[in-house]
């Protein structure tokens, strides 16, 4: 098939590099456009426009797709499919309906649940035991075409969004050429979702990661690893920002029977301060962080950041507005 893929961050890389080395014709490459980072400003690439430029595939970066003279270019590219891998934008039905195939769409999660922006850290911050990847068949709503293919990915017990990012991006390349052998031989039997039990993934935003110690332990743990590697899960002590990548959570009971309890402390309390291990109470039950980075500082784990900065029980971790 005649193909045009639409991709932007890393998860849609695998799947692009996934179609250039199979049967198929990858006709062009739609990514969005430069964005300006760090103090200088300078205009970095998408990671799938650096993917594409090393193929010499004719690359677009509309500001809006909707963009007459862009739909015009695809136009007179006429693919026979657009495979559609977090864009980032938006498609029009001029452009859903352009192709033969239609727009075929990656998304990282079992919809109808999860759709929307963030699939896959949200996964992990609601506590859902499973994950996997959905190819649908794109239609004008956010996330509401019908099921083409769908495969599931478990959730490990220490999952964070950076590791099941990686797992459901491997899934994507395979499943797409599965769908489209399938479209060629007139095997696809679309399911149509059931709207009833939708849920979505709003998009990250920074302020996410200030971390409400009344919250339970459990839900902050998944918090945690559902931030880690973006926006990450913070919280403030000495007047600075401490950021936390990985926790254990213990049980009122378990606190208790190993001495780290205080029954009477407010949420936010560091009750213990081990060799390993900075105990906090929370809302539900305690929290063991085992890895943190204090502002300015680099990521290191608990035991190493003791020996360098004294942190003292009867302390109190702050949630900064």
């Amino acid at each position: 098939m005649r193909i045009v893929f639409m991709g932007t961050p890393d998860f849609a890389v695998g799947t692009f590099k996934y179609l250039i080395d199979s049967r198929h014709e990858v006709a062009a490459v739609v990514t969005q456009p430069d964005q300006p980072k760090g103090r200088s400003k300078k205009l970095i690439p998408s990671p799938v426009k650096e993917a594409a430029i090393e193929t010499g595939i004719e690359i677009y970066q509309p500001l809006k797709a909707s963009d007459k003279e862009f739909i015009e270019k695809l136009c007179n590219i006429n693919p026979d499919v657009i495979i559609v891998a977090a864009f980032g934008q938006i498609l029009p039905a001029e452009i859903i309906n352009l192709p033969k195939y239609g727009c075929i769409n990656v998304h990282a999660s079992l919809l109808p649940k999860l759709r929307g922006a963030a699939p896959i850290q949200r996964a992990i911050i609601n506590g859902d035991r499973e994950s996997g990847i959905t190819i649908m068949q794109m239609d004008e709503g956010l996330d509401t075409g019908d099921i083409l293919l769908v495969k599931k990915c478990p959730i490990e017990a220490k999952e964070t969004s950076g590791s099941l990012f990686e797992k459901l991006a491997a899934l994507g390349g395979p499943m797409v050429i599965e769908v489209l052998d399938m479209a060629e031989k007139g095997l696809l039997n679309p399911v149509k979702q059931n709207s009833e039990e939708h849920t979505y993934a709003k998009m990250l935003k920074k302020e996410m990661g200030n971390i409400d110690f009344n919250a339970p332990a459990q839900e902050i743990e998944r918090l945690i690893r559902g931030l880690d590697p973006w926006p990450c899960a913070f919280t403030h002590i000495h007047g600075k920002t401490l950021k936390i990548w990985g926790a254990d959570v213990l049980s009122e009971d378990s606190a208790k029977n190993a001495g780290i309890a205080d029954v009477s402390a407010l949420s936010g309390t560091i009750t213990a301060v081990e060799k390993n291990k900075i105990v906090v109470k929370t809302g539900n039950g305690y929290l063991a962080i085992t890895s943190l980075q204090l502002e300015g500082k680099k990521k290191m784990e608990t035991e190493a950041f003791l020996r360098g900065y004294k942190i003292e029980k009867g302390e109190q971790f702050e949630q900064k507005k």
